[in-house]
Parts: structure tokens; sequence; C-alpha cells
């Protein structure tokens, strides 16, 4: 049999029809796989072959051959991700306002090549993220990535903010540049965060990472490590709403019995729930990032939830409903 002209390939292309032609439901037989390497200018005998599915599950591939009536076919089992695991996957990357819509289809392309071509069908209907709202910063991931740098280097970065104006462009917030210890990325809200600590005003702060630009790793170590020892970063995600930041306080609240799943999905398991002495109410006590998103969200609430205490926050409050009155009187 006379050599094609791809014939030091021959494991490669072999591996690439494997994966792309077979799965658990799909299976292909000798003389197609033959074949299939025909139509990439290679040539093998049936003995090499076998000695190359041998070498393929040498190397992880898992190639299973099994009786198929008079015939014997072969498909590979068990992949690097499941079908269920990548529409996860491609679930996450539609949903993630922080990733552009061009870098969305490159993402989701790449998933579709770990799977046979039949089950990269599956995740091709579900990839319609035309017309989401997404960001148009395509340098994110250079950003996220020297981010990481500058947390693994222990070093403080520099970089410009920014924020939209009215004619719809990403402008600076100041005039100078930002320079923050990053300690930590965070995803809230579909949005990606960096967490870092602000040394001039002596507090933890976050900043949106697709609102981030030119971004320098200067020769200046971190600060603020024993801020973030004692940090419980999942706490400070439920206490910031949207990531909006306030002034830290603790907040009782009443409830409806029935608005309890409300505050557990909002504040998690571990907060404690008391009983009052209003028939079908209780009351928890929570510690807030005290902000108008906050309170937008208490209203949004309507009668079922009420802000009990501290006196400065109900009032707070209150002026906000009476200026909405007046607002909309």
């Amino acid at each position: 049999m006379p050599k094609g002209a791809n014939q030091k390939l021959k494991l490669y292309y072999l591996s690439r029809i494997m994966m792309e032609k077979t799965d658990d439901e799909h299976y292909i037989t000798m003389p197609e796989i033959q074949r299939a390497l025909e139509g990439y200018g290679v040539t093998a005998d049936r003995k090499s072959l076998y000695d190359d599915l041998e070498a393929l599950r040498v190397l992880g591939i898992d190639v299973i051959g099994e009786k198929d009536g008079r015939s014997y076919v072969y498909h590979v089992g068990k992949k690097q991700f499941e079908i269920a695991e990548l529409k996860l996957l491609v679930d996450a990357i539609q949903s993630s306002k922080f990733i552009t819509e061009k870098k969305s289809n490159e993402l989701i392309r790449k998933l579709t090549g770990l799977v046979s071509n039949y089950e990269a069908s599956q995740l091709k209907r579900q990839v319609v993220v035309q017309g989401r709202i997404k960001t148009m910063n395509e340098s994110i991931y250079y950003i996220v990535d020297d981010i990481h740098n500058a947390i693994t280097n222990n070093r403080k970065i520099r970089f410009e903010y920014l924020k939209w104006n009215l004619e719809k462009k990403m402008e600076r917030r100041k005039d100078k540049m930002y320079e923050i210890s990053p300690w930590a990325l965070t995803w809230d809200d579909e949005n990606y965060y960096m967490i870092g600590f602000d040394a001039k005003a002596g507090r933890i702060k976050h900043y949106r990472v697709d609102k981030m630009r030119d971004i320098e790793l200067t020769d200046d170590d971190r600060e603020g490590e024993e801020h973030f020892k004692k940090y419980d970063m999942a706490a400070y995600a439920r206490m910031n709403f949207g990531m909006f930041g306030g002034e830290e306080v603790k907040v009782r609240l009443q409830f409806e019995n029935d608005m309890v799943g409300v505050l557990l999905d909002r504040f998690g398991k571990d907060i404690s729930i008391y009983k009052t002495n209003k028939k079908g109410w209780s009351e928890t006590y929570v510690n807030v990032a005290l902000s108008d998103q906050f309170l937008g969200w208490i209203f949004s609430l309507g009668t079922k939830v009420k802000i009990v205490s501290p006196d400065e926050v109900v009032e707070r409050f209150a002026g906000e409903i009476r200026s909405m009155s007046k607002l909309y009187g």
C-alpha cells in the first residue's frame, strides 16, 4: 500500500477522527476509519490501526471496541468533559456580562472542539448571545491576567478607572491614576470585580474589571494584608448590593414568614431568625453596606419586609419614600 502524504501525522488525525466522529451513541467501523484517514492524506492497514488505537488508549483517550451484529465498531467513551458539564460552561459564558459577544462566541467554539460533532450541535443550539448586554472591553482578559500577576508577585497596581458619559463613551473618573493593592477577584451580579486595599483611604474597595484600563504593576509591595486575613470575601459580596459600597451597618429586619427564602438567598443560611410578637412575622439581623441599592432592594419587597433599626436607617428609608412621593405626586 503506497504511503500517504501526511503519514507522520497518522496518530494525530486518528485521534481527531475518533474524538469528532464518535461518542457514546455514535460509532465508526474500521473501513470508515480508513476512509476518514485517506481524507487527510494518510493510508493505513488494519494491523497498524489496531496498534494505533491501543496507543490512543495509552495516551488517555478512552477508545472502546465492541461487536455490533456482524461488524466490529469503535467509539470514544469517557471524555475530558461530559456534555452536561459543557452545557453549564456555555450557559455561564453566555450570561457573563464581562465577556464580550465576540469572545463568547470564540470560547464556545473552542468548547465544542472538546466533543464529537454530534454533541457539538447540542451546544451550538444553545448559542444565543446576540442582543445580550455585554461589555465592550475586549482587553478584559489581559487585565484579569495582569491582576493575577500582581497578586502572585505581591505588587500594587496603577490603573485608569472609567465611567460612561452622555455621549455613550468611556472617560476617566479622575485625572490621576488609581493605586491599589489587589487581593482578590470576584464575580457578582454577572460582573467581574477586583477587590483591593486603598492605603490612602485605609479601607477595602472594589472596582469593575471591565472599567479598568492601562494597568501597571508597581515595584511596591501590596498593603492591607491584616485587613484581608480577617475578611470573609463571601460575606463582603453579600453585604454589598450589586457591589455598591457604603458604610457597614447592622440592620434589624422584620419580615412575613413566607419571605424567609428571599432573606436566605440574599444573606445565606447562617443568619439567625427570631420570632416576633406579630403573628406570621419573624426577624433577623444582617450586616449591609448602607447604600441606595440596599434601600431599593427593601423597597422592591413591598410591605412584606420592614427595617426596624437602627433609627437613622429607618429615617433615611422613610425620607427616600417621601422624596419619591413628591417626585411622582
